[in-house]
């Protein structure tokens, strides 16, 4: 195609060389044209655009000569790798078998581990509670510093010696005080048979606080000992004794170290200290009835009945003379002779089991599921009178039931259960126009 000189600067052909480099045949104008015409602008345009382009062509050249060798690196990578998945597959079964057999050891070595995580987790939880315990601890004792800390520290000491001084010359002041009411049960443990005996000492110190325990009514000779309420809950015996008689009935009593108890098919009363394992007394109880003669209701050989509070040691039983109603008698805890003797109007066969508080006695249904308290008689005024005391047969059969005066409690064998029940008395203050 011919272009006409005079219409400027024009692409007359293009081509690539051997190399593949791109050729351009341009047509130039005349020149005798005017270089600030329109046709020389649309030169010095086309121009720069034509110097871009070999630019362009020139670095996409160099790009091309590179991803070629890229291309040819890669092939070279590609032929080694099919050679090393054609190894693979022809050795895949080997591997295969290798591999399981490390994998199954391993598995063989964290079996083992799985218990001591699930500890971990266990642990771990635990230690949550834990931490949520602590800190709502610490929240309370935090308030209780901030309440405590309006105080001065020597000053609130001072307030408590002189509170607790103040209620023991209260406590010296109480009088013995009359039934009124009865709360519980405290089931302390479930043991032995269903009739039996335990019991503390009154008049142990405060830091003495050993069980005995008697199990069955009759037909038994052994006693055991507990350093504390603590050990006879766990079973851990301190000390076995092994008496020289059998016991008859469940109304033993201990008092100031000594066991005392009804000895078996007779009215003896024997006095045993636990110190030298020996009778340091014993003594005909006279006329009064054993053997199931005059029990009480439930039976079981409970003819005489051992007792303590806090004027000394007493036996309720009940005689022929007295037509087979209760006798209160109060004894010498050493000689065992009867010091003073009461007779009353109950017939002994008539009641529950029976307890001493301050000198009276309580007698009560408790072989009844509404059991409650009865009867009283007082042996200070020499009178009786009819009371209504409920209190809660729990276990439906009551076949031990006595006060302990230091405990302000009473201890009850309840169809194989060892409870405690609550009392409370009605006391009169002395004060210091008393004499």
């Amino acid at each position: 195609t011919q272009i006409s000189p005079k219409e400027g600067w024009q692409v007359y052909s293009s081509a690539q060389d051997p190399d593949g480099r791109c050729i351009c045949t341009v047509v130039a104008p005349e020149q005798n044209l005017c270089s600030r015409d329109a046709k020389s602008r649309q030169l010095r345009q086309l121009l720069e655009k034509v110097q871009n382009m070999s630019q362009s062509i020139e670095v996409l050249n160099l790009r091309t000569q590179r991803d070629f060798q890229y291309v040819l690196k890669m092939e070279t990578q590609m032929k080694g790798l099919k050679a090393k998945f054609r190894q693979i597959e022809d050795d895949r079964k080997t591997l295969m078998t290798k591999h399981f057999q490390e994998l199954k050891e391993k598995m063989d070595e964290l079996l083992p581990l799985i218990p001591v995580l699930e500890q971990y987790k266990t642990d771990a939880k635990l230690i949550t509670q834990f931490k949520e315990e602590i800190r709502n601890l610490s929240t309370v004792l935090t308030g209780i510093q901030e309440e405590i800390g309006a105080y001065d520290y020597d000053e609130l000491h001072q307030r408590v010696l002189s509170l607790e001084t103040r209620l023991r010359d209260c406590m010296k002041k109480l009088t013995c005080g009359k039934l009124m009411k009865i709360t519980g049960p405290i089931t302390v443990k479930i043991s032995g048979t269903r009739f039996g005996a335990w019991m503390t000492d009154p008049l142990a110190s405060e830091k003495n606080n050993r069980v005995w325990y008697m199990d069955s009514y009759t037909n038994n000779k052994i006693v055991r000992e507990y350093k504390s309420i603590a050990d006879f809950v766990s079973g851990a015996e301190s000390r076995t004794y092994n008496l020289p008689f059998k016991w008859a009935g469940t109304n033993h009593v201990v008092y100031n170290g000594s066991l005392y108890f009804n000895k078996y098919q007779s009215n003896i009363i024997i006095k045993y200290s636990f110190d030298t394992g020996r009778v340091l007394a014993q003594r005909s109880l006279e006329y009064a009835g054993f053997h199931n003669v005059y029990p009480y209701t439930w039976g079981g050989f409970s003819d005489i009945d051992l007792m303590a509070d806090e004027i000394g040691l007493w036996a309720v039983y009940a005689t022929n003379q007295n037509a087979g109603n209760i006798v209160i008698s109060q004894l010498n805890q050493d000689t065992l002779e009867v010091l003073k003797s009461w007779s009353t109007g109950y017939p002994k066969r008539s009641a529950g089991e029976s307890f001493m508080i301050c000198g009276t006695l309580y007698v009560t249904n408790s072989h009844l599921t509404g059991a409650k308290v009865y009867y009283s008689y007082s042996t200070k005024t020499s009178t009786y009178e009819y009371t209504d005391i409920p209190f809660h047969n729990q276990y439906f059969h009551i076949s031990m039931l006595d006060y302990n005066a230091r405990d302000r409690a009473l201890y009850a064998w309840n169809n194989g259960h060892q409870v405690l029940f609550n009392v409370t008395l009605f006391h009169v203050i002395k004060t210091e126009d008393d004499t």
